[in-house]
């Protein structure tokens, strides 16, 4: 029997209900128990003991919804249009000090559904079985998009047999080029953003979902993340670096325009973390703590979420929550905006939201649920850094075995954040929802229910709703009248999806465009500007496609209007989408926005670099490598990528350093430019010990997993690079790694400076 209209979404109509309850404006701080202790017990506890050393601002509580046996080692969930959860497990993950077996084939995801609507997963079922720790899902619609750790393909499994067991594999995405960066430092994310593009953490891409694959957009460069993405509700994606100390970075503006991020732009202490335990397993030793023994900044930052569900206070709504697993605790951050700057602040005064004295609380995930509420990964776990921080002259390796924190494994938590006076919504069912239906959904209340049904209306081509879209976009009412179930014109959010949505289907047009830039809400008008940026693109002279497009009303034009929006966030937008346009009035018009907005920083960043095109590091990289032929000028970018993937999250993306001083600066560094073979024994077993007499947190971990070629290209960047200037005799090639490796097969520690001394080339030696 088909389900009628009302009853799909009467989930919504309770959401709504919900909504109109008197919202909270102010609320209280967590406690914060005083003193600490320094020396906290490590002994493992139950998922109801460990929810007792929880503490919470008043009105919060939270609900178990899955542990083990059922679940190992979790590290993210998503759920399926239908609510039914994906729970990716790292079972071989750090199994002992030295992470032994840490590439089997013996991690899994595991699905859980919720049978009888009380929260707690009581169906579970392995889908995906003999996996090597899964990194990455997205959830299309009955099929999940799933990575493993050490590759770049994609593949979608479906269960066809309604087993609850995956029987169908196809690659989505196929690159078999190994990943051989630590786990730690690969990509995460594959979020299907508001903009259609499907976003990841490190790498410098992003895909495209396009008849059952994924194509492959590349970006100049990359995001600059770990472990953890997420958006907001129009599309803003934040990342973290746990590597770089950095809790929230290039939020600023979408990733494909470059990375900006300001000195200003978390405010205060924000860096600063504030447990209730005591932190002795951390890595970088004491100056990572204060007097009273807990961790003072952050450190593990990770597995962000901005809250957009509906069943929590009001006050919720838009806060960015972030992890911080050594910490054992969860940021709440205020988002604010200034002049079209993205600010954040800690929701609380020397508190957190979230803070446990269980040693092994190890929080890696957050996300919001389709049932409106925030949802918590504990990956409940020992030891939470990989084995190349805990080797035995590691700061950290004696205090993992004096607290026996590597016996706590197999263990892990899923848990739901809730509030007093509000029920969690019903579950959905958007993969048995017509087209209508999903359109509908645009306007829920919850930030899930819109994304998913964006999503699916474009994985299957549903151009049927293209009428009712433009009318939705536009705001008339005319569709829902037909529904009789609104009684108010769409909220911006959701005209902002309905933009979108069409832009997926391909069936946006400028005349719709044209209108939405009038639209009274600035969130409105940003996004249509940027959808316009297909037009900018094809409405140049002498491309084939100048005819068609000058038939439709002008783009160009229309945008002009904009020069002087009253929203700084629909002028930075202009300035960013101008950059697809060639024509000579984009140019004048950029040269407006730069005179009439010389306050804005973000502003005239956008409206520069869209003047002079392209990313000024790889031009100034170009120019250091235009002597050079094709293969070392190859090894030079390739090493410029591998180099802000990884080694800039402790050196900083110029090689300057980072102002927590975890590592050396490279850029000027006698010891970068001097001998290039001890910088390669440097990169293959790693260095301890004082560098130019300054004494580092901890010891820089061996590079030696990554092949020769990465090494080289790494070391030859940094020599040409980084104001270093090294030219063509900066150049470290595969062959000098291989030669070297093969010498020092043997050595397993990290060098010192003074061991390495021995090695120096001395006057006419070669």
């Amino acid at each position: 029997m088909k389900r009628s209209l009302l009853y799909v979404f009467t989930g919504l109509t309770c959401l709504s209900v919900v909504c109109c309850k008197p919202t909270v404006t102010e609320e209280p701080a967590p406690p914060r128990p005083v003193p600490i202790d320094p020396n906290p017990d490590p002994a493992w506890l139950s998922p109801e003991e460990s929810m007792k050393t929880m503490h919470l601002p008043p009105g919060y509580h939270l609900q178990l919804v899955a542990s083990e046996p059922v679940i190992q080692e979790p590290v993210a969930i998503v759920w399926d249009g239908n609510g039914r959860m994906y729970v990716a497990e790292m079972r071989s993950y750090m199994q002992d000090i030295n992470g032994t077996g840490e590439r089997l084939p013996i991690c899994r995801i595991t699905r859980l559904e919720d049978t009888d609507g009380d929260g707690k997963m009581e169906k579970s079922t392995i889908y995906i079985d003999s996996l090597v720790l899964p990194r990455m899902m997205l959830a299309l619609d009955d099929r999940l998009v799933v990575n493993e750790t050490y590759t770049y393909n994609l593949y979608s499994y479906r269960d066809t047999n309604g087993d609850g067991k995956a029987d169908e594999k196809t690659l989505v995405y196929h690159n078999d080029t190994p990943d051989d960066a630590n786990l730690e430092h690969q990509k995460s994310g594959l979020i299907w953003d508001i903009d259609n593009w499907i976003y990841v953490t490190s790498n410098p891409v992003r895909y495209r979902y396009n008849k059952g694959r994924l194509d492959v957009d590349t970006m100049a460069t990359g995001p600059g993340g770990q472990w953890g993405l997420t958006q907001d509700d129009y599309g803003r994606l934040y990342f973290s670096s746990a590597g770089g100390e950095t809790p929230a970075l290039n939020f600023q503006q979408n990733p494909s325009y470059g990375r900006i991020d300001f000195d200003n732009e978390r405010r205060g202490d924000f860096d600063q973390v504030w447990p209730i335990i005591g932190t002795p397993d951390v890595q970088g030793g004491q100056e990572r703590l204060r007097q009273d023994s807990s961790l003072n900044h952050f450190t593990a930052s990770c597995g962000q979420t901005v809250f957009r569900g509906d069943r929590l206070p009001k006050t919720m709504e838009g806060d960015l929550f972030i992890c911080e697993p050594v910490g054992r605790l969860i940021r709440r951050a205020k988002v604010s905006d200034s002049s079209g700057e993205t600010l954040l602040t800690n929701a609380y005064d020397k508190r957190e939201f979230l803070a446990s004295s269980d040693m092994n609380f190890r929080p890696v995930n957050t996300a919001t649920g389709p049932d409106g509420c925030l949802y918590i990964v504990d990956m409940y776990h020992g030891i939470i850094q990989e084995s190349n921080w805990t080797r035995p002259d590691s700061y950290i390796n004696p205090q993992i075995r004096r607290k026996g924190l590597d016996k706590h494994i197999n263990r892990g938590r899923i848990y739901r954040v809730v509030h007093d006076g509000y029920t969690p919504g019903p579950a959905p069912h958007l993969l048995d929802a017509t087209g209508p239906q999903l359109v509908a959904a645009l306007s829920s209340p919850n930030g899930w229910w819109r994304d998913n049904a964006q999503q699916l209306l474009i994985i299957h081509d549903h151009q049927s709703e293209v009428p009712a879209l433009k009318d939705l976009a536009l705001g008339k009412r005319s569709f829902l009248d037909r529904l009789k179930f609104w009684n108010h014109p769409p909220e911006a959010v959701t005209r902002v999806h309905a933009l979108w949505t069409l832009e997926g289907l391909k069936a946006i047009d400028a005349a719709t465009l044209i209108t939405a830039y009038q639209d009274e809400d600035p969130q409105v008008r940003k996004a249509a500007v940027r959808i316009s940026e297909q037009f900018l693109q094809k409405n140049e002279p002498g491309t084939q496609n100048e005819t068609a497009i000058k038939k439709e009303p002008g783009i160009l034009t229309a945008l002009q209007s904009l020069r002087n929006d009253p929203s700084p966030d629909v002028r930075i937008q202009l300035a960013l989408s101008l950059r697809f346009s060639k024509d000579a009035r984009s140019r004048s018009l950029l040269k407006d926005l730069l005179a009439s907005n010389a306050n804005n920083q973000m502003i005239v960043r956008a409206a520069t670099k869209s003047l002079h095109e392209g990313d000024e590091s790889l031009k100034e990289l170009r120019d250091l490598t235009s002597n050079m032929d094709e293969d070392d000028q190859r090894l030079v970018f390739m090493g410029a990528s591998n180099f802000g993937q990884l080694c800039a999250t402790c050196h900083g993306p110029d090689g300057k350093g980072l102002s927590s001083r975890l590592a050396p600066p490279l850029s000027g560094s006698s010891l970068v430019m001097g001998d290039k073979d001890i910088l390669v024994r440097i990169l293959l077993n790693g260095l301890k010990g004082p560098v130019d007499n300054v004494k580092y947190p901890d010891v820089m971990p061996a590079q030696g997993e990554h092949n020769d070629e990465y090494i080289a290209s790494v070391l030859s960047y940094i020599r040409v690079g980084l104001d270093n200037h090294g030219g063509h005799s900066g150049l470290v090639q595969p062959e000098d790694v291989k030669d070297i490796r093969a010498k020092n097969a043997a050595r397993k520690d990290a060098w010192t400076l003074e061991e390495l001394e021995v090695f120096k080339k001395k006057p006419g030696r070669k």
